[in-house]
C-alpha cells in the first residue's frame, strides 16, 4: 500500500513538473519573434489571413526588424487584394533587408495586378538580376505573364521556357505555356503540355478545362467533350460552369 501511495505521488509530482515546464516552454514562445513568425506562415499556407496578420503583427511588436515578417505580410495583403497596404509592406522588409529579392519578386505581382505594368517589369528584372536569388523560375514565370497580357506571345513563350528548365515541376508554369500556344495557334503543342501538367495533377479542374478547349480548338471535339463532362460535376466556379455548357452544346449540334 505505502509503495502504491508513493508511486501515486511521484505520478502527481511529475504532472505538476510537466504543467509547469509547459507554461515555461509557452511564455518564451509568447516572447520569441521568430515563434510568431513561424505561426503566421502556419496560418499563411492554410489560407487563414487574418490568423497570419495577427501572429506577423505579433512578431513585429517584439522585433520590429524583422524582414521577413514585412515581407510575409506585403503578401498576405497582395492575397487581399490589398495593394497599397501590399507595397508598404514590401517596402519595409527591403529597406531592413535590401538583399531580400522574394520581396521585389512580389511587389511585381502588385504592380501588375494593379495595371503598373513598368513597374512591375522593373522588379521582375531586379530579381532576376540577383546571383544569389534561388528562385528565379518565379519572375520569369511572371515575366512570362507580363508579356502575355500585353499580347507579346513569343516573349511571353521565351520566358515561361526559362521558368520551365529551372523547375520542371512547376504546374503554374505548364498551364501558362498551354495557353499561350494556343493563343499561337499552336493546340497540339498546348495539348502535349497540358497533358504534361496533368501527370502531376490530374485532378486539377483548370488544366483539364483548357485540355479540354485546346483539344475543341483542333477539332477533336469527342476527346473534348469526355473532359468537359468529366469534370462539370466538379466545378464550383459560376463562369467556368456556364463555358463547359457552352462548350457542351456546340459539340451536341
Amino acid at each position: 500500500m505505502r509503495f502504491k501511495t508513493a508511486f501515486i505521488l511521484i505520478l502527481c509530482l511529475q504532472f505538476v513538473l510537466c504543467a509547469s515546464s509547459a507554461k515555461k516552454i509557452q511564455q518564451q514562445r509568447e516572447k520569441d519573434p521568430r515563434y510568431h513568425y513561424n505561426m503566421g506562415l502556419f496560418f499563411l499556407n492554410n489560407g487563414n489571413l487574418d490568423e497570419a496578420t495577427k501572429y506577423f503583427n505579433k512578431c513585429l511588436s517584439l522585433n520590429p526588424g524583422y524582414s521577413l515578417a514585412y515581407n510575409a505580410l506585403g503578401l498576405v495583403y497582395l492575397m487581399k487584394g490589398q495593394s497599397e497596404e501590399s507595397i508598404n509592406n514590401f517596402t519595409k522588409a527591403l529597406k531592413l533587408n535590401p538583399k531580400l529579392t522574394e520581396a521585389h519578386n512580389y511587389m511585381g505581382v502588385v504592380y501588375q495586378e494593379t495595371g503598373l505594368l513598368d513597374k512591375a517589369e522593373q522588379e521582375f528584372r531586379i530579381a532576376l538580376a540577383d546571383k544569389n536569388y534561388q528562385s528565379k523560375e518565379l519572375p520569369y514565370f511572371n515575366l512570362a505573364r507580363l508579356y502575355f497580357v500585353q499580347d507579346k506571345t513569343q516573349e511571353a513563350l521565351d520566358y515561361i521556357e526559362k521558368s520551365l528548365e529551372i523547375n520542371k515541376t512547376f504546374i503554374l508554369a505548364y498551364n501558362l505555356k498551354g495557353t499561350i500556344l494556343e493563343k499561337m495557334e499552336k493546340y497540339v503543342e498546348a495539348i502535349k503540355v497540358y497533358k504534361i501538367a496533368l501527370k502531376t495533377a490530374p485532378e486539377d479542374i483548370n488544366i483539364n478545362f483548357n485540355l479540354a478547349v485546346a483539344y475543341f480548338k483542333n477539332g477533336e471535339v469527342n476527346k473534348a467533350k469526355e473532359i468537359f463532362e468529366n469534370i462539370a460535376l466538379k466545378v464550383t466556379n459560376e463562369e467556368m460552369k456556364k463555358n463547359i455548357q457552352q462548350y457542351l452544346n456546340i459539340i451536341k449540334k
